[in-house]
């Protein structure tokens, strides 16, 4: 028989924290927007917001590489959104978000962006968006003229193996600064008086990633700056990779100390990696491979945040991991997103039966790929009840879709989801 938490006056909080621990609350907690990989798309943000008859106005653009909208408390109050994110308030792209100010969409949405989002329009129509808003730059993504989100332009300079130096992909990766402590802190005071559980992305935190590869602010990054050839490195570069590896949780580390005595354990979980490791069918790589470069430091950090502090640990992979489930519980995460059950081996009463007394699955809770975009409500009603059943089960779930929600999603199949839910947490 399972534990379960009968609490009718239940706060957010203490739900997640509930499922967090492996008991079941009183209903499932929900997520939409705690993180850059469980939010919405503006456009869908926007219409959601008239779904529900609140009050209207152009929704802001919190993180412009996805084109994620920030949900406000209104919108949030009106899904029954348990979590709230701490997300920083430096871009992908390496400015500020601060000073909004009105844009449109290619597709004539009215949106608010960062006073730094400066774009201009190519020959061919595409929308390309510069580092730290420098026009004078050579640009970092390209949006084509019938798109919805930024792609990577790759600025690769050529690779001289002999002059390559662990310390040319650590560029991004600084000490935490008083600034940025004091932007975590007067965040961190908004999202606690929400009443919702608080879900961080600490700056200067990248535990093994590769650098990400817009290389926000650099005109001439150097170092591996192209995703397929950081893959590659690791087979061809191997102790370069676990040198890079190794100098970002140096960084990590010392940063995770001056955050945890400035916020102590007002955080209740923390995204601390989102280095993908599954296709739609297979991997990256092999385990033994994932064993020897990224476990040692993965780790570390978990050790460090387990010893010193009582937050979970959020690891983000897409794709088909099942396969490494197993080492990511040996390596100290508390918690999978997005549980892309649609991957092979990704089935959620296996992943819930192996490994669901170790992770908490965040996410999983509708297909994002088939069914939300393109099932009937009927369908996604149907999907979502079943997940909500497998995992929910003992606690261990907190529900977000499998990945942020794409643009052109039918809005009332997003609203078929939520109102599922619901209706699952109704009948407990």
């Amino acid at each position: 028989m399972t534990e379960q938490v009968h609490a009718s006056t239940m706060t957010c909080r203490d739900r997640v924290l509930t499922s967090l621990d492996h008991r079941e609350p009183d209903r499932i907690p929900i997520d939409f927007g705690g993180t850059p990989v469980t939010g919405i798309h503006v456009s869908l943000v926007s219409a959601l917001r008239t779904h529900y008859g609140l009050e209207p106005h152009p929704v802001r653009v919190h993180e412009p590489y996805q084109m994620l909208g920030l949900i406000d408390d209104d919108l949030k109050r009106a899904m029954g959104v348990d979590v709230e994110g701490v997300v920083g308030r430096e871009t992908m792209f390496g400015f500020r978000n601060d000073q909004w100010k009105p844009w449109t969409t290619p597709q004539g949405l009215d949106v608010l962006v960062s006073e730094d989002f400066r774009t201009t329009v190519d020959e061919r129509g595409d929308t390309l968006i510069y580092p730290k808003g420098n026009l004078s730059a050579s640009p970092s993504g390209r949006m084509p003229k019938t798109g919805f989100f930024f792609d990577t332009i790759v600025r690769q300079e050529p690779i001289d193996d002999s002059r390559l130096d662990p310390a040319d992909n650590l560029e991004e990766y600084d000490p935490v600064s008083d600034a940025d402590l004091d932007d975590l802190d007067d965040d961190l005071a908004i999202a606690e008086a929400t009443g919702r559980a608080v879900i961080a992305v600490l700056p200067g935190m990248a535990l093994g990633d590769i650098a990400f590869v817009p290389a926000p602010g650099l005109e001439h990054p150097r170092g591996i700056r192209d995703v397929t050839e950081w893959y590659i490195s690791i087979k061809k570069r191997p102790e370069y990779v676990t040198q890079v590896f190794a100098a970002q949780v140096d960084i990590a580390l010392e940063n995770l100390a001056r955050i945890h005595g400035r916020v102590g354990d007002r955080l209740d979980a923390v995204m601390t990696c989102g280095t993908d490791f599954g296709t739609q069918t297979s991997a990256f790589c092999s385990v033994d491979t994932f064993e020897n470069l990224w476990s040692p430091h993965y780790r570390r950090v978990n050790d460090w945040i387990h010893e010193h502090t009582n937050w979970k640990t959020f690891k983000h992979s897409c794709g088909s991991v099942e396969r490494f489930m197993r080492s990511f519980i040996e390596c100290g995460f508390d918690i999978i997103n997005p549980v892309q059950c649609s991957a092979a081996h990704m089935e959620a009463d296996h992943l819930k039966r192996e490994y669901g007394r170790d992770l908490v699955f965040w996410g999983g809770g509708v297909d994002t790929q088939h069914t939300l975009p393109f099932g009937t409500p009927n369908e996604v009603r149907d999907q979502v009840l079943r997940r909500c059943e497998i995992f929910g089960e003992g606690g261990g779930f907190v529900f977000n879709t499998i990945h942020n929600v794409q643009a052109g999603t039918p809005v009332e199949n997003i609203v078929a989801v939520i109102d599922a839910v619901h209706e699952f947490n109704g009948r407990a």
